[in-house]
């Protein structure tokens, strides 16, 4: 894969179905360089050859690829990196294939820690998987300067919503409550009391530790999972103890009083089930209640007012079950009090998108234009079914879905959501749209099987090639009703199709634009939400403290999302091999590059011209592997002069000086090598590989002064040879060896096995390269990282703060990150990493890995380091996080002695065909001027004489 490219996949995202801005960023006249003039014409030129061909045939030099049945060109290095991007992105699911929405996840055990005596354990019950409400989340916000506390844990910490500027949060002991001030007030009555149910009032009662005598309303849910057993308002019911579902131990069954106990109807919320379940079993409380309403559908929840059976008697129970008994009362009281204020009748996904947009429109209206916040603020006014059909249309790759096709549990009438979605302005269809384009067409031809396309196909007489695939099908038929005849085309589909739908651009649009200022990127989605509610991924606490907007302006983010449609454009244009398409987003996005623009926006990865480098960047290396080095070399150029202040300048001084070289330049090349040691943003791996490009090319009679650094560049690092038997010996692929076991291995298991034996010293150790450094700097840097820093969480789904890549990290924090530092060198790491483990484990926080190394190995890894070695590692990485993160020595060894002081060692593991990168030799020599015992292993296969 092009270098950049990567890079530029993860910050394009979720790639967008329709880009607003195409037409006009592609029929803009661009004024190119002039060494891109000639390139661009030729690439047209061969371009247009190519479409000339027969669309249909495969041609001699392109191969198919296998994963989305695209044409690309037969060269190695396109087929690669097409395949990359394409398992990156992902393959068209249909219809009936689960996503996240759908799937019952069972979420990993937690470990229990020393210091908590609450179960933390959480799980998904399929008794009610889609109907319980999302109460995972606390937020305390302040409207001024949208300042709030953001706690994801699905422990037994906070619970809770935000509507405006009230505030509900629920722990253990107490229940705070805001103004419950909501601004859309169609909504009030519905969020505050969606069912409709006559509530005994829990605040008027004397005490809120004991539940005899008192009312509460809540709902039957899983009704799917029930016995088909009918609902009679009024009917009697009574709560059962569910230990062996399989989903949720806690779960309780909801069972007929009428039909003697032997029917059930369903379940009790999770939330309250949790709960209650330990009062049933721990105090034998029981409970019996009565059916307040039947809803309509057969699945939906229905509401049930319930009741403690028996009076409790606290002066039997001893001093700790007492405090049991009451914080059980309380929490019991507590869940029901959310369930007062929260949607029932809301699946969870459609809870999440509501509060997601809720929440973007109050702390960022001043980016969208009033008929955009009119469109926006219409979805929270359309029926449920309306609202989850949307959802989930837009979470599919689509963009054209068949109506026979579409069928969802929870939506109850998908004729009346598609007509009110239609005059929402949400989706459109076949029937609907008069104007069809050459694309809709395309879309709603993917939507057909092999063998309708085959079918539609025989009409035209015309032959695909030997075992063609589906978009070889879709290329001929375009093809044979190209001129003209199109609407003959699009009638004879809809006969086999049906009438199909899709999202509207502007929905899309807007949606997307949505999700990119909630999740502050392109990568997270609603999905993001969901893995939170099941347990899988739970997210640290930090405070999120607002003063600065991320796009100060409209036209700030209007620009930012261009941006990205031309480096979006430019992805498809790799993928499609259109060369003169790659150059015309290059020629755009060096035209748009402006200091001035990163400039004002805090963090420069939110500007428009932060993108087009990204793009130029990528242009770099697509002219570099065309040998074009003086087109690459302007370009470079143009990135060294427009961005002063980056981090990626030591690789653009590099690569200037390296294309320079190609040339034949080679005082020039010199000269730039020289220049970028002068400049502070030259860093680490590149700092070395310029110092060493200028001892290379300095030699007299260019150079006769020796630079000051010449011995520090040239030091020797140690090598030890290890001999293995190999098992390939294949340039191009990663080396094999049979291991002391005589087990298939790789070098690096090889050299663990050599220093584990008597002939490498005995040491313990692992592979992990930058893995478990970043791991313990993150355990040990935890309440730095997450310190109460302005304007650097924008999101409760973070896992570090913006600035952790840039110098303002350590400015940012210095006084108490030098604190922690100090404790460290006085010999209090392991104290500290114990404490971080027991407190977040878990809990996501980039950079540490909780599963791969075990709190032992950790602190037996910080024993033998030794404080001055770790503190200086730590403030290394907190000074620039972003150069060292990466390159470090693959093997961590480390070895006790009997007075249980220990030694650690470095090791970068070479196989026979490998060489140290320039960041690699950056990493050892840094560890050996840090006191480390540092070295190289090169695995060589036996000589034989």
């Amino acid at each position: 894969m092009l270098t950049g490219r990567e890079s530029m996949i993860r910050l394009i995202g979720k790639r967008r179905r329709f880009l607003p801005n195409r037409q006009s960023i592609l029929s803009d006249p661009v004024q190119l360089p002039s060494g891109l003039v000639k390139v661009v014409n030729e690439a047209e030129k061969s371009s247009a050859e190519r479409s000339d061909k027969f669309v249909g045939s495969s041609g001699s030099d392109k191969v198919t690829c296998p994963v989305c049945g695209n044409k690309v060109r037969g060269e190695e290095h396109m087929i690669n990196s097409h395949l990359d991007a394409c398992l990156t992105r992902g393959t068209k699911r249909k219809l009936s294939q689960q996503t996240l929405l759908q799937f019952n996840f069972c979420p990993r055990s937690k470990a229990q820690s020393d210091v908590t005596n609450l179960d933390d354990s959480k799980s998904n019950p399929t008794c009610h998987d889609k109907e319980i409400t999302d109460l995972s989340r606390v937020d305390i916000e302040e409207t001024n300067n949208i300042t709030y506390v953001s706690s994801l844990c699905l422990d037994n910490v906070s619970l809770g919503y935000i509507y405006g500027s009230g505030e509900i949060s629920v722990t253990e002991d107490r229940i705070m409550r805001g103004d419950s001030t909501i601004n859309d007030d169609r909504n009030v009555n519905f969020l505050l009391n969606p069912s409709g149910i006559e509530v005994f009032d829990i605040d008027s009662a004397n005490s809120d530790d004991d539940i005899s005598g008192k009312l509460f309303g809540t709902f039957i849910v899983g009704r799917r999972f029930s016995e088909e057993e009918e609902l009679h308002t009024g009917d009697n019911i009574y709560l059962c103890r569910d230990p062996e579902n399989v989903k949720d131990p806690n779960a309780i069954k909801v069972l007929s009083a009428d039909s003697g106990y032997s029917k059930v109807l369903g379940y009790i919320p999770r939330e309250l089930a949790e709960h209650a379940s330990k009062l049933m079993d721990t105090f034998g409380i029981s409970f019996e209640g009565r059916i307040i309403s039947v809803p309509e559908h057969s699945r939906a929840v229905a509401p049930i007012q319930i009741w403690c059976q028996e009076k409790i008697s606290f002066s039997e129970l001893e001093g700790e079950k007492i405090q049991v008994l009451q914080s059980l009362c309380r929490l019991v009281i507590n869940a029901v009090k959310l369930h007062e204020r929260s949607p029932l009748g809301l699946v969870k996904y459609q809870q999440n998108f509501c509060l997601l947009l809720q929440e973007v429109l109050r702390t960022t209206p001043h980016v969208f234009t009033h008929d955009e916040k009119t469109f926006l603020e219409k979805f929270i006014s359309l029926s449920n079914d309306s609202q989850r059909l949307f959802i989930r249309l837009y979470t599919r790759k689509g963009p054209w879905f068949r109506m026979s096709n579409i069928s969802y549990a929870e939506i109850l009438d998908k004729q009346i959501a598609v007509k009110e979605l239609s005059e929402a302005g949400y989706v459109c269809s076949t029937e609907t749209t008069s104007d069809l384009h050459k694309d809709d067409l395309e879309g709603i031809l993917n939507i057909l099987s092999v063998g309708e396309l085959q079918e539609l196909l025989s009409v035209t007489n015309k032959k695909c090639s030997h075992n063609p695939r589906k978009q070889e099908f879709i290329s001929s038929l375009l093809s044979a009703y190209r001129d003209g005849s199109s609407l003959l085309l699009y009638k004879m589909v809809l006969e086999k199709t049906g009438s199909c739908i899709r999202v509207t651009s502007e929905a899309d649009s807007l949606i997307w634009r949505v999700e990119r200022l909630f999740f502050c990127n392109g990568e997270q989605d609603l999905s993001a939400f969901l893995l939170v509610d099941l347990g899988i991924v739970k997210y640290p606490t930090y405070n999120c403290i607002i003063t600065d907007q991320m796009f100060s302006s409209r036209n700030d983010l209007l620009s930012y999302e261009e941006a990205l449609e031309v480096a979006q454009i430019m992805d498809e244009s790799l993928e499609e091999d259109d060369s003169s398409m790659v150059l015309r987003c290059i020629a755009i996005s060096l035209s748009r590059i402006s200091s001035n623009d990163a400039k004002a926006i805090q963090f420069s990865c939110f500007s428009a011209s932060w993108v087009y480098s990204k793009v130029v960047l990528l242009g770099v290396s697509f002219l570099e592997s065309e040998r074009r080095y003086t087109d690459a070399i302007d370009l470079l150029k143009h990135l060294l002069l427009n961005f002063a202040k980056d981090r990626r300048r030591g690789y653009w001084t590099l690569r200037l000086s390296i294309d320079l070289e190609h040339l034949g330049l080679v005082n020039e090349s010199l000269s730039v090598a020289e220049s970028g040691l002068d400049d502070p943003w030259v860093r680490a791996g590149s700092r070395i590989s310029l110092q060493r490009r200028v001892l290379r090319l300095g030699r007299p009679p260019r150079r006769w002064k020796v630079p000051s650094y010449s011995e520090s560049v040239k030091r020797k690092i140690p090598e030890v040879h290890v001999q293995g038997r190999p098992l390939n010996c294949k340039t191009g692929s990663k080396s094999r060896f049979y291991g002391e076991d005589g087990e298939q291995c790789g070098v690096e298991q090889l050299a663990l096995q050599y220093y584990a034996g008597e002939d490498g010293g005995g040491w313990h150790g692992v592979h992990s390269e930058s893995g478990i450094w970043l791991t313990i700097f993150g355990l040990l840097m935890w309440d730095v990282i997450f310190s109460d820093v302005p304007n650097v969480f924008l999101s409760r789904f973070q896992t570090s703060p913006l600035d952790l890549d840039t110098d303002y990290f350590y400015e940012a924090r210095k006084s108490i990150m030098e604190q922690l530092l100090s404790k460290i060198q006085e010999g209090m790491a392991e104290e500290i990493l114990i404490t971080s483990w027991e407190s977040h484990f878990g809990t996501s926080c980039r950079g540490v890995n909780w599963n791969r190394h075990s709190l032992t190995e950790l602190r037996a890894v910080v024993t033998c380091i030794g404080s001055r070695c770790l503190t200086t590692i730590c403030r290394h990485l907190a000074q620039d996080y972003r150069s060292w993160s990466s390159g470090m020595p693959d093997l961590l060894l480390w070895r006790f002695h009997s007075d249980y002081s220990g030694e650690a060692k470095l090791v970068e593991v070479k196989g026979p065909r490998d060489r140290l990168s320039e960041q690699q030799r950056a990493w050892l020599l840094f560890f050996m001027d840090s006191g480390f015992n540092a070295e190289v292993c090169r695995v060589n296969p036996p000589v034989y004489k």
